[in-house]
């Protein structure tokens, strides 16, 4: 069991005593007529207005993990259409405008690991050793333990300026990296245990106006976007060893890379009216790295989703997904070419990042979908609306161009009283190791040995000779 906070909004309230009132009056006039039934329904009415009353004052609210649907009760997930189910054990942190860091877990409960002042601007866990790092909108960072439900470091970004915020977070087994819009990267050590003294930690100096930054899976690079800033890929040893300086040009400005900055990508050409395009990059993320390059995707104000390649500096494909607003939010999923992409008019979809191709879209959503935390067997997401969704997803089709069979929907929402702002998946990763099927000749080996093995009973049996 679990509790949840649901308030009402003020013109909720009115027109339930409004209603209160007029209930009131009727049942004046019922009991006047001596109308037994009528002073019994109204009576009826009077409690339910008391239990929304109530409600609406900041009672708590008991929920039952028992209404959830039998897939996120039990140790599987099966999608309701399709029948296809999937292992489902994940655990998800979401923070909150009111400082609340909660741990989402099907299986037990809902529960708050922490609770601090300020907003909770990025949240990153690192699976493998039960750690989660976060970072606020005052400046401060904090490094928890999961699994022992307690706070293990705290520091401060003394460069976060009034305005600012923290636009980037990676929690590693060794260190802690944070970025923030006006550039202010750090990267914090982590200690193994509270009597180690801590080293100190480092600082970079990048581009400012940024919207998002990412560190690549193998921790040798990062990437980052933002408002007239390029998508920009660097070293991440050589980027703490050397401070950004303004070059002595604005040709050199544009055309040069800074120390430790390995590629740059290069702004879209003119549009038909021979006028420069904004760069505006909301988000980004890292695709699967392959060999010789590294593949990338960035959201933009005006609704694309571009990829691009780092063997070439212009993108190499250009998506137009929102007709409208902007992308919110961009993550890869864990299925081959499989992204998820948010804009601001309350879509959710699921894309083919072979082709751009949207395979499905996810229906119901009230709000527009600012994070998005991908699982190996379902997606949540935290929107505006104040809901927190669990989704199921389906791969995209093994040829590109061909039509989606199965499509994702949302299996359950959770209300939560602030207003979420970020979600992280909390859980290992599925091993890297193959299970053998029966295609792979298992099943065959194991023919061989029972066939290979004499029955005794057989042998006790004369045997019995065809007659010529």
């Amino acid at each position: 069991m679990i509790t949840l906070s649901m308030a009402l909004p003020s013109f909720a309230v009115t027109e339930y005593i409004s209603f209160c009132l007029s209930s009131i009056s009727f049942l004046v006039e019922s009991i006047a007529c001596c109308t037994v039934f009528q002073a019994s329904c109204v009576v009826l009415c009077l409690a339910a207005c008391r239990d929304v009353m109530r409600a609406s004052s900041g009672v708590e609210r008991k929920v039952s993990f028992s209404s959830l649907p039998s897939s996120l009760r039990g140790a599987s997930m099966v999608n309701r259409r399709s029948g296809i189910s999937a292992p489902f054990s994940a655990m998800f942190a979401v923070g909150d405008q009111l400082g609340s860091i909660k741990l989402l877990q099907p299986d037990q409960h809902f529960r708050i690991l922490h609770t601090h002042s300020h907003t909770v601007q990025r949240l990153s866990a690192n699976s493998g050793l039960q750690q989660l790092a976060a970072a606020y909108s005052d400046g401060s960072a904090q490094l928890f333990d999961i699994s022992a439900e307690k706070s293990l470091q705290q520091w401060s970004e003394p460069r976060l300026k009034s305005g600012q915020r923290y636009i980037g977070l990676q929690c590693t087994p060794k260190h802690v990296f944070s970025c923030t819009s006006n550039g202010a990267l750090r990267m914090t050590p982590v200690s193994v245990q509270n009597s180690d003294p801590l080293p100190t930690h480092s600082n970079a100096l990048l581009p400012t106006r940024l919207c998002d930054w990412r560190l690549s899976v193998e921790l040798d690079t990062f990437a980052y976007g933002g408002d007239e800033v390029s998508l920009s890929v660097w070293n991440t040893e050589r980027a703490f060893q050397n401070q950004l300086q303004e070059p002595s040009s604005s040709k050199r400005k544009h055309q040069s890379l800074f120390p430790g900055e390995v590629w740059r990508a290069k702004n879209a050409p003119n549009d038909h009216l021979g006028l420069r395009q904004p760069i505006r990059i909301t988000t980004l993320t890292y695709l699967s790295p392959s060999s010789g390059s590294r593949h990338l995707l960035t959201g933009t104000q005006l609704g694309s989703v571009q990829r691009y390649d780092t063997r070439t500096a212009k993108s190499v494909s250009d998506w137009k997904i929102s007709k409208v607003g902007g992308i919110e939010a961009l993550e890869q999923g864990f299925n081959p070419y499989e992204i998820f992409v948010s804009d601001s008019e309350s879509n959710l979809f699921s894309l083919d990042s072979r082709t751009g191709h949207i395979c499905y879209k996810y229906k119901g959503l009230a709000g527009a979908v600012t994070s998005l935390a991908p699982s190996p067997a379902s997606i949540v997401s935290v929107a505006r609306d104040r809901y927190c969704r669990i989704h199921s997803t389906f791969a995209p089709p093994d040829q590109p161009g061909q039509q989606q069979e199965h499509k994702g929907e949302v299996i359950h929402k959770i209300f939560t009283i602030g207003s979420p702002t970020v979600v992280v998946w909390v859980g290992d990763p599925p091993s890297s190791t193959t299970v053998p099927s029966p295609k792979d000749g298992t099943d065959n080996e194991d023919n061989e040995i029972w066939e290979n093995m004499k029955d005794v009973r057989d042998e006790d049996k004369p045997t019995k000779r065809r007659k010529v």
